[in-house]
């Protein structure tokens, strides 16, 4: 999961010109992103690591990255 999600976010990257700060996932592909971080790691860190906002949409089929201001202005006052 960590790598789909390293080339989404480089996908994005290169073709937008910005970092994403959000990733959007549903509860089961948390789950597989938190296992592949291991039990020492909460999912406040996980954020840390990503750089990214995550929202949880269970509607999401596949996860997803996107940019917004507001999330990025959160990441920069944190």
């Amino acid at each position: 999961m960590l790598s789909f999600i390293y080339n989404l976010a480089s996908s994005f990257e290169s073709s937008h010109g910005l970092r994403p700060n959000l990733l959007y996932l549903n509860q089961s592909h948390l789950r597989y992103l938190a296992e592949g971080f291991g039990n020492d790691y909460d999912l406040f860190q996980i954020k840390n690591m990503l750089q990214m906002e995550i929202i949880i949409d269970n509607e999401a089929v596949h996860p997803h990255v996107a940019w917004t201001r507001i999330a990025d202005r959160k990441a920069a006052n944190f």
